[in-house]
């Protein structure tokens, strides 16, 4: 479809049809239970998320949707657990004297290995930069060197992180998916490193080392699928700034002359001299976690679908904060996000059915990477090929109605001018992505779909909110990124002011049944990563 005439489809629609209505006691009281401490802040695997996955079952069928997976509500996700030693240390030796790193003061280390004792011994230490192979960039920084059997230490988000515009070899300030530190354990992985650890910093971060110890300490959560497993360096992780400092000077290095001439194309990989050791118990628990799918038949072509997705997970207990309070309740995120699909699916299963088909996927294990997502798009219950595109849910906007709505990844697909113009259509303008550095379109469940080729959308809520000063609204996103986001103190809040994620939903209904009435496929741009991918997909329909 031409981006004009999806542009013009989608002003006609919103012009001519009265605002979806969107049940907001449903929505606050949605969000309450799900991030209620009952859930216990609902990780898979556990009671909590046993109740979780109950609930949504509850409200799917409340909402009017039909099983969605093979005539039943879920999707089993195979899981298996991993627990780390919390004693770990990684010991470093070669230096002037050896450097014992402990387990969240210096590092937080893990192994996705499906193995009872992860053991690295005497492996030579490299820098790798950035840990990133890209030909069509002209990247390689691990050319020349073979770190079979080494441990890798890389520097977090792209080499151009810190140009002020978006221009430059990764994209300058907008972060690639090179910089995600997914992408960086894989590619470790694939050159054969015994060990991958970065580096950390909380603005090429995107959130300080205390996220980065609650996301990563305890059980962690992995697909059981053993070759895969298989196929990751023995021991991931990160380490603080601080720590890295300690490291370098025991080679004899300066961090802040490596890390200058990494962000240099021709950069080669440094040998540090050094040895890292560790050597870990690992307790593996293997269970059973569940995606819960409901859909609403189309009325012409229901072999078509338009999806919707938003996880309902979190991480359960993490550590306690100042009160003793050691439940992440994961209100904003993503029990608001969980609460907003059953909106829309409630929204659109009392207004007439669309052409196409409209499903909701509920997904498990976001937090842990993607997981549930992950499993859906490898193993859809509807061919990716016959999915138009959709929507992603991860945190509403409950600070107020804005003037503007912001784009996640902006210039990528087709489906852009149609929530452009249902936006304007609300009398709201589109602000750039105000933080393009921290990646964020590659964190999230419409990426699990993106790269398998479905067009999908991650939109927000703008900054510029309406009846508040200037600044209002990147203060508040700040406050949450420093105080709430991944902890306990993420819970819901009574005062919220829901108006904000009413207008954005009510966007996304309109989006959902412009889909789902179109005949038309709406592709990625030609310069999207994952074009070629849906093209190949496409093709055989």
């Amino acid at each position: 479809m031409k981006a004009a005439a999806t542009f013009l489809l989608a002003l006609l629609a919103t012009t001519a049809t009265a605002a979806p209505v969107i049940d907001v006691a449903a929505l606050k009281h949605d969000t309450q239970v799900l991030s209620s401490d009952a859930f216990e802040g609902r990780k898979p695997g556990t009671p909590g998320g046993d109740k979780a996955v109950a609930y949504m079952i509850e409200r799917f069928k409340a909402a009017g949707l039909k099983p969605g997976s093979h005539g039943g509500w879920t999707q089993d996700v195979p899981m298996v657990s991993s627990t780390a030693d919390p004693a770990l240390t990684l010991t470093v030796t070669g230096g002037a004297a050896p450097l014992t790193l402990a387990q969240k003061t210096d590092v937080v280390l893990w192994t996705k290995r499906q193995v009872s004792r992860a053991t690295v011994a005497n492996s030579d230490i490299v820098f790798a930069g950035y840990g990133i192979v890209a030909p069509e960039r002209g990247w390689n920084d691990y050319a020349g060197i073979d770190v079979h059997g080494k441990t890798v230490v890389v520097l977090v988000n792209d080499p151009d992180w810190q140009t002020p515009t978006e221009t430059g070899t990764f994209d300058g300030r907008r972060m690639t998916y090179y910089g995600r530190w997914t992408y960086k354990y894989e590619e470790a992985a694939r050159q054969g490193a015994a060990a991958i650890i970065i580096v950390h910093e909380t603005e090429p971060a995107a959130y300080p080392f205390e996220v980065v110890i609650n996301s990563n300490t305890g059980a962690k959560i992995a697909l059981d699928i053993p070759a895969e497993a298989a196929k990751r360096a023995m021991v991931e992780g990160w380490m603080t700034q601080a720590a890295a400092l300690r490291l370098f000077a025991a080679a004899g290095k300066d961090l802040g002359a490596l890390t200058k001439a990494a962000q240099t194309s021709g950069f080669r990989a440094v040998p540090l001299g050094l040895k890292a050791s560790t050597d870990f118990a690992n307790t593996l628990v293997h269970s059973k976690s569940y995606n819960v799918v409901g859909m609403l038949p189309g009325s012409k072509r229901p072999d078509e679908m338009v999806i919707w997705t938003a996880h309902w997970d979190h991480f359960g207990h993490c550590p306690a904060d100042a009160t003793g309070d050691d439940i992440c309740n994961g209100a904003l995120d993503n029990a608001s996000g969980s609460a907003g699909l059953i909106a829309v699916a409630t929204t659109l299963a009392r207004a007439p059915r669309t052409a196409r088909s409209q499903l909701f996927v509920s997904v498990t294990a976001e937090e842990q990477g993607l997981l549930g997502s992950d499993y859906y798009a490898a193993n859809p219950v509807y061919p990716l090929a016959k999915t138009v595109g959709g929507i992603n849910m991860d945190g509403l906007n409950v600070i107020g109605k804005t003037r503007d709505v912001v784009i996640i990844g902006p210039g990528k697909s087709e489906l852009e001018p149609i929530f452009i113009g249902v936006a304007k259509a609300q009398g709201r303008s589109v602000s750039p992505e105000p933080t393009p550095e921290k990646g964020a379109y590659y964190r999230s469940d419409h990426f699990s779909l993106a790269k398998r080729g479905v067009p999908m959308l991650d939109v927000d809520s703008g900054l510029d909110v309406i009846g508040q000063p200037a600044g209002y609204g990147q203060k508040m996103a700040d406050d949450y990124t420093a105080n709430r986001y991944h902890k306990p103190s993420d819970q819901y809040d009574p005062k919220w002011n829901w108006d904000g994620a009413v207008e954005d939903l009510q966007a996304y209904v309109e989006v959902g049944t412009i889909l789902g009435n179109s005949s038309d496929w709406p592709n990625w741009y030609k310069t999207a990563e994952f074009r070629s991918v849906r093209d190949t997909s496409r093709a055989g329909q």
